[in-house]
């Protein structure tokens, strides 16, 4: 078992316990001559020749980034904007409300009352995820609490008539060896980090994903919400491959997230 997987294995234990197929050798896998992953073979192709995206991910903290200037609740999205790329610029009234999060360290989250992290906040609390990637139709499964999206990729628009939703509704298209996710349709009940910055039903999302070696992925996500920002910003989130595992189930019960309640 790889040292990242036995940290959630273990943080997860008091919730979900050791469960299947960890440390299980996936077909398919280029190898070390000692039989390890070799994380850095090239990236795979799917049937169409685009690159696959496939695999068991994980977030890495952005090197620099500790608890303290997370708040110590949870991931901060700012730690995760690299150069030339600016901070968010909150209108007043989004600034106020974030203040309030933060101030309370991330009291009232979602997530306590067992409701859906978001885009991106999904992809940052360091929870493993699962790219199934088919050619009219990707899927994103979240072990936290067994969630999941659904990406078309058929062609068709969005819906003329959207019902506000936790994870929009999303389009995918490849831009050469980059995978375009265009998400649209939001609810404004999910928060965009663990700390609290907010967002309305406004806010429209793309996120550019591209598996640099066969362990390794980016993603740039785009968070443009003219009803609580000043102009779109964007963040860049990477990513690692858990090898030779799989998702286990994790329920949220008691209103309580499971990270939460054994003290993330």
């Amino acid at each position: 078992m790889s040292k990242t997987r036995l940290l959630l294995a273990m943080t997860m234990i008091s919730t979900t316990g050791f469960a299947q197929w960890i440390n299980y050798p996936i077909s398919g896998t280029p190898r070390t001559k000692e039989g390890k992953a070799d994380l850095t073979a090239p990236p795979p192709k799917a049937s169409d020749g685009k690159p696959d995206l496939s695999g068991l991910w994980t977030s890495r903290r952005p090197a620099g980034a500790t608890r303290e200037s997370q708040n110590d609740v949870g991931p901060d999205i700012r730690s995760y904007i690299e150069p030339p790329n600016e901070p968010p610029v909150l209108l007043p009234e989004a600034a106020a409300l974030f203040q309030k999060r933060f101030d309370t360290l991330g009291a009232g989250r979602p997530s306590e009352s067992c409701l859906p992290h978001s885009i991106p906040d999904m992809m940052l609390i360091g929870r493993p995820f699962k790219f199934v990637q088919n050619p009219n139709l990707t899927l994103i499964l979240y072990e936290f609490a067994t969630r999941y999206r659904q990406i078309l990729t058929d062609g068709r628009p969005h819906p003329a008539a959207m019902e506000p939703a936790w994870f929009g509704y999303s389009i995918g298209k490849w831009d050469g060896n980059t995978f375009v996710i265009d998400t649209r349709g939001f609810n404004d009940k999910s928060w965009l980090d663990d700390v609290g910055h907010p967002h309305t039903d406004a806010l429209h999302t793309i996120e550019r994903f591209r598996r640099l070696d066969f362990g390794h992925m980016t993603m740039d996500v785009t968070i443009d919400d003219p009803k609580a920002y000043a102009k779109p910003w964007t963040a860049t989130v990477h990513f690692a491959l858990i090898p030779d595992s799989e998702l286990i189930e994790d329920i949220c019960e008691n209103e309580k997230d499971s990270a939460h309640a054994v003290g993330r």
